[in-house]
Order: C-alpha cells, then sequence, then structure tokens
C-alpha cells in the first residue's frame, strides 16, 4: 500500500452507515478505525462521527464516517446525514431476515431524501455466524446488482472483508469529489470524538 506522506491530494468522502438497530454498524466503524471489536457495543444515541484516512491505488481518501442510530425514535434525524454523502453503506444482519428487508426501505428513502450521485454499499454484517445464515447470498448479491450497488458480507467481529469493503468504495465514487492538498490535512487515522451512546444495544 502507499504511503500517506506519497500522494499529492486527499480526497474527502462523507460516508454515512444505515441499517437497523443491532445490525453492527458500530462495530463495524470501530473495526475498520481503530481495528477493535466488543461484543457489546453500545446503541449509538443520534450519530457519532470518526475519520480516518486510507490511500487506494496511490489516491489517498478522507472518509468523514458518520454511524447513524438505527433506533425508531431517532429516524427523523438520519436525513441531515445522508443527504450530502459520497456514499452510504447499508447494514443488515445475515441471521435476521427482517434486517435485509429493512435495506430496501433505506434504498428508497435514499433514492427519495438523498443526492443521486450517493454511491451505495450493501453490508451483510456477522458472516462469522454462518450456520445461523437466513439471508442467502444469492439473494443479496442479486438485490445489488439491480439496484447498481455494492455488495459485500462483512463479520465485525473476525475483520473478515471490513477493509475490503471501505476500500471498494472510492472506484464507484464520482469524479467531482472534493480534493484537498494533503499537506493542509492530518494524514493520520484517527477517531475525532468517542461514539455517542447509552447501554441496551448489540455489536
Amino acid at each position: 500500500m502507499s504511503q500517506l506522506h506519497d500522494v499529492s491530494s486527499i480526497h474527502d468522502c462523507k460516508i454515512v452507515l444505515l441499517g437497523d438497530s443491532g445490525v453492527g454498524k458500530s462495530s463495524l466503524v470501530l473495526r475498520f478505525v481503530n481495528n477493535t471489536f466488543s461484543p457489546w457495543q453500545e446503541s449509538t444515541i443520534g450519530a457519532s462521527f470518526l475519520t480516518k484516512t486510507i490511500v487506494v491505488d496511490d489516491m489517498a481518501y478522507k472518509y468523514q464516517i458518520w454511524d447513524t442510530a438505527g433506533q425508531e425514535k431517532y429516524h427523523t434525524l438520519i436525513p441531515m446525514y445522508y443527504r450530502d454523502a459520497s456514499a452510504a453503506i447499508i447494514v443488515y444482519d445475515i441471521t435476521k431476515p427482517e434486517t435485509f428487508d429493512a435495506v430496501k426501505a433505506w434504498v428508497k428513502e435514499l433514492r427519495t431524501m438523498g443526492s443521486p450521485d450517493t454511491v451505495v454499499a450493501i453490508a451483510g454484517n456477522k458472516c462469522d455466524l454462518a450456520e445461523n445464515r437466513a439471508v442467502a447470498v444469492e439473494s443479496a448479491q442479486a438485490y445489488a446488482d439491480e439496484i447498481g450497488a455494492l455488495f459485500i458480507e462483512t463479520s465485525a467481529k473476525t475483520a473478515e472483508n471490513v477493509p475490503e469493503m471501505f476500500r471498494r468504495i472510492p472506484a464507484m465514487l464520482p469524479a467531482s469529489v472534493t480534493s484537498t492538498k494533503a499537506d493542509d490535512l492530518v494524514l493520520v487515522a484517527a477517531a475525532t470524538d468517542k461514539p455517542n451512546s447509552e447501554s441496551g444495544g448489540c455489536c
């Protein structure tokens, strides 16, 4: 992988994670940003914000990641996070088919209220629980193909495909992604704030 000091510019990318409560959105973000995992991840209140800069194909991308709450009581707040997002990662739990049904509702909402240029990625999380699978890979892949979305199965617990998911997003971004000089940015992967949380959630 190229080093950050080898690039002359950084592309700012706002990424929002959407999906039902308990599907593992926060765990995926923390695995990607900090390479950590907790089986008792607390539920997000509203949204939390973290950043990480990565290099893909000799180009640097500063991800501004918004992890949104899945509880229904916060749903009216979510549009403010995805309206100007470069990409939306919609997460479901492969052991809970109702969370996959919710993906379709999120896609419909994004198409109605979000930017038409927002890249959509679908993450079938908790693939480490494949023995309890309730959503077939083929079904999820077919739906992703139908809407032109990226699809990948992940495990925040084992880290399977988590870095890969985030590394595949730049290839789908429009050429108009904002670029700023690397010298003006902090070239480190860092959590800019601790996630706001409340007890009772799930990873």
